[in-house]
C-alpha cells in the first residue's frame, strides 16, 4: 500500500497513523540503528509489525540501499510513497544538507520508479526565499533568493521531483508546522517556539497588564502538524490531481505580531500593544541596516543576545516574511472533506502549555542546587541573621563551603552550628565591612585559605529610614550607609576579582532593594547607597562579560528581617518571610541571571521612565500616608492608618 520516507519525524508520525486506518501495511524506511522507533510507533499506534513494516535502508545511499529482495516485495504491494525525510538542522552546512535533501531526493525517486508508485513529495513554503508578494501554488522558480541552505536545498530538491521523476507525482508545501491543535504535542522547536522564552521571561519580570512595544512584521504562517498530516492524506487519495503542487498553508494568517500576541495570552503574559510596522524601517537612508549588521560590535551584541534566548539568527528571517501564500488548489481540494486549518487562537495555549512542560530547556537542566554548587567555594556577607543566615543554611545544604562573613563572631558561630548539623560545611570569617582595610585583608585571606571564591554574594546592609528633612544635620547616615552598602562591597569584589577573571568563572550577586526601581521616599540615604552599587556593577559587567565572570543584582521587596523589626509600621504590611527572600538568590545562582527582580519593581522603573511626575505624585502619597519613625527606638510610632495598610498592600514588597 504505502511506503514512507520519514515515517518516526514530526508530520511522519501522524500521517502514518492515518495511513494505518486506512488498511493494509504500511512500510516504513528506516536506517538499521533506528528499528527501535519504529517499535515505538508501533506501539502509539497500537498495531503489529505485519501492519506497520520496517525497511531497512538509508535515502542517502543510491537506491536508498534496498537490496532486490526487498524491492521486489514493495513491488507487489506499495502503490504510493510518501518522501517526508529530510536534514531540518538550521546548523547544518551546505553540502550536508545537500547530501541530505537533494540527494535523498533524487535516491527516492529511483525507489519510486523502480517500484512503479506515485511520488507524494512533502516540501516547504521556504521555497519561495525571498519572494515577495502572492506566491502561487503553480509558481516555482521565480528568481528569488535562499539565504540558509536548509531552504535552498529543499528548492533544490523540489527542482529534483519536477524535473526528474518518472512516476506521477505531487507536491504538498506545509506552513511552519508547529504541535498539535488538540493536544498541543510536538517533538521539535521551531519557528514561534524559539520566541517563548522571551515571553515567559517577559511574564516574570513585568505585570501581565503592562503594554509593551513589538514588531507588526510579515504574516506567519503557522499551521498545526494533525491539520497538515490531514490534508496530506486526504489530497494524496483524491483523484485526478497529479502533477500539481499545494501549500498546505493558514488561508487567513496572522502577522508576527498579532501570533506572539496570542502566546503570550496563552502565557498570561504581557501583550505587545503598540507594534512598529517594519515599513517603517523603508525611511532609514538606503543600505543603513545592512552597514549596522556588519559592525563588528553590532553583531557580537546580535549573537549575545539571541544566544541568552536561545535563538538561531537563521530564524529572524519569520519576522517579516515577504510572501503570503495562495492555497487555493489546496482549499479546492478539501472542500467537503470538513478538514480546515483551525485559527491560531483556538489552540495557542495547547501549543504553550506542551511547550512549557515539556520542552521548555530550562527542564532539562540540573536544577540542583548541589549539582552545581557541591565544593564550590560560596561567600554569604551578612550571615550572622535574616536573610544571610537563612540562605547561608540552605547553601550548606547543597555541599557547597559556605563562608559566613559578618561583625559578631558569636552569631557568625551559630549559624555555623546549624549548618553543620545538617552536615554541611561552613566557615567563619568575622569583619567589619564598613572598614575599607578590614575588607582588603578579608579578600587576601580568602584567597590565601582557598585559593579562589566561586560565588561571592554581597547580601550585608544598613537601612535608614528617615526623610532628607529629619537628616539636615545628620550627614553620618549618608556616611554610614555608603560604608556598609557600597564601599564594602565594592571592596571586597575589588580583591577577589582578579582570581575570578583569571580563572574565567565566577559569580558576584548584590542584594539590591526595590527602592533603586522604585525611589521610595525616606530611604534617600540607603537607596543611594545601594543604587551606587547597582551602578558599578553595570559598569564592571561590561568590562568582564567576555572573561565569564556574571554580576547578578536581585532587587529585594521588602522582607521581615531583624533589620526591620525596629519600625514598627512594617508589623501591618506585606512582606517576604526570610526564606523567600533566600530562594530568590539561590534562583540567581541557578540561572546567573544579569537581575532578580519583582513584577511591581520592574513596573516601577518603566513607568519612572515614561510618567516621573506622576510616579512621584503616587509615592507622595504614600510618604504623607505613613507617619515618621521616632528619633529613638524608646520613643512611641504612630500606627500607620487604615489607608497606609491598603495603600502598602496594593503596592506589595515597596518600603515605607
Amino acid at each position: 500500500m504505502y511506503l514512507v520516507t520519514g515515517a518516526t519525524g514530526f508530520i511522519g508520525k501522524h500521517l502514518v497513523g492515518l495511513l494505518l486506518k486506512r488498511g493494509g501495511p504500511v512500510f516504513v524506511l528506516v536506517r538499521r540503528a533506528s528499528r527501535g522507533k519504529v517499535l515505538d510507533l508501533a506501539r502509539r499506534w497500537n498495531v503489529d509489525d505485519d501492519r506497520l513494516v520496517p525497511v531497512i535502508g538509508d535515502v542517502g545511499e543510491p537506491g536508498c540501499g534496498l537490496e532486490a529482495r526487498a524491492l521486489r516485495k514493495l513491488k507487489a504491494s506499495v502503490r504510493d510513497v510518501f518522501h517526508l525525510a529530510a536534514v531540518y538542522d538550521m546548523t547544518a552546512d551546505l553540502d550536508a544538507a545537500r547530501r541530505a535533501n537533494v540527494d535523498g531526493t533524487r535516491h527516492v525517486l529511483q525507489v519510486a520508479s523502480r517500484l512503479g508508485a506515485r511520488l507524494h513529495y512533502v516540501s516547504t513554503i521556504a521555497v519561495a526565499g525571498d519572494y515577495s508578494g502572492s506566491f502561487r501554488e503553480d509558481m516555482y522558480d521565480e528568481g528569488q533568493q535562499h539565504g540558509h541552505p536548509y531552504f535552498l536545498t529543499k528548492f533544490e530538491a523540489e527542482g529534483v521531483v519536477r524535473q526528474e521523476c518518472t512516476v506521477p507525482f505531487r507536491i504538498y508545501r506545509p506552513g511552519i508546522v508547529i504541535g498539535s491543535s488538540q493536544t498541543g504535542e510536538t517533538d521539535k522547536i521551531d519557528g514561534p517556539y524559539y520566541a517563548f522564552k522571551a515571553i515567559q521571561r517577559m511574564r516574570a519580570a513585568v505585570p501581565a497588564w503592562m503594554p509593551m512595544i513589538g514588531l507588526e512584521g510579515g504574516k506567519l504562517n503557522l499551521v498545526p502538524v494533525d491539520y497538515v498530516a490531514q490534508a496530506l492524506d486526504h489530497i494524496a487519495h483524491a483523484d485526478g490531481l497529479d502533477g500539481r503542487t499545494f501549500h498546505l498553508t493558514d488561508p487567513k494568517p496572522l502577522s508576527f505580531g498579532d501570533a506572539m500576541n496570542e502566546f503570550c495570552k496563552a502565557a498570561h503574559a504581557p501583550q505587545f500593544t503598540a507594534r512598529i510596522d517594519s515599513r517603517a524601517f523603508g525611511l532609514l537612508p538606503h543600505g543603513f541596516l545592512q552597514l549596522m549588521g556588519n559592525i563588528a560590535v553590532v553583531r557580537a551584541v546580535r549573537r549575545e543576545v539571541l544566544a541568552d534566548l536561545g535563538i538561531p539568527v537563521s530564524v529572524l528571517r519569520y519576522v517579516n516574511w515577504r510572501s503570503n501564500f495562495d492555497c487555493r488548489d489546496a482549499q479546492a481540494a478539501l472542500r467537503g472533506s470538513g478538514i480546515e486549518c483551525p485559527p491560531l487562537p483556538t489552540y495557542a495555549w495547547k501549543i504553550w502549555d506542551y511547550w512549557e512542560r515539556h520542552l521548555d530547556p530550562e527542564l532539562f537542566r540540573d536544577r540542583s542546587l548541589a549539582g552545581l554548587l557541591r565544593d564550590k567555594v560560596v561567600v554569604v556577607t551578612g550571615a550572622s541573621s535574616g536573610i544571610g543566615q537563612t540562605l547561608a543554611i540552605k547553601l550548606g545544604r547543597t555541599g557547597a563551603v559556605t563562608v559566613l562573613v559578618a561583625r559578631s563572631a558569636d552569631k557568625l558561630a551559630d549559624t555555623q552550628a546549624a549548618i553543620e548539623a545538617d552536615g554541611g560545611r561552613a566557615r567563619v570569617f568575622p569583619c567589619d565591612l564598613s572598614i575599607p582595610e578590614r575588607c582588603e585583608d578579608l579578600a587576601t585571606a580568602l584567597l590565601g585559605e582557598f585559593g579562589h571564591v566561586d560565588v561571592l554574594i554581597n547580601n550585608a546592609g544598613r537601612s535608614i529610614r528617615r526623610s532628607v528633612s529629619a537628616s539636615y544635620d545628620r550627614f553620618h547616615d549618608f556616611q554610614r550607609t555608603m560604608a556598609v552598602n557600597y564601599f564594602g562591597p565594592v571592596k571586597l569584589i575589588l580583591g577577589l576579582l582578579p582570581s575570578m577573571r583569571s580563572r574565567r568563572g565566577g559569580h558576584v550577586i548584590n542584594v539590591s532593594s526595590i527602592g533603586v526601581q522604585t525611589n521610595t521616599p525616606r530611604f534617600a540615604a540607603y537607596v543611594a547607597s545601594k543604587a551606587a552599587l547597582d551602578a558599578f556593577s553595570k559598569c564592571l559587567a561590561t568590562e568582564i562579560v567576555s572573561d565569564r565572570v556574571a554580576i547578578t543584582t536581585v532587587y529585594m521587596p521588602l522582607v521581615r528581617t531583624p533589620m526591620i523589626a525596629p519600625t514598627r509600621i512594617y508589623d501591618a504590611l506585606p512582606t517576604l518571610a526570610p526564606d523567600e527572600a533566600a530562594d530568590m538568590i539561590l534562583g540567581a545562582i541557578l540561572t546567573r541571571q544579569k537581575r532578580v527582580s519583582t513584577r511591581l519593581g520592574t513596573f516601577g522603573e518603566v513607568l519612572y521612565a515614561l510618567a516621573p511626575r506622576a510616579v512621584d505624585r503616587i509615592l507622595n502619597a504614600g510618604y504623607q500616608l505613613f507617619p515618621e519613625t521616632p528619633p529613638t527606638r524608646a520613643a512611641v510610632e504612630v500606627p500607620v492608618s487604615t489607608g497606609g495598610v491598603a495603600f502598602g498592600h496594593l503596592l506589595r514588597g515597596i518600603h515605607w
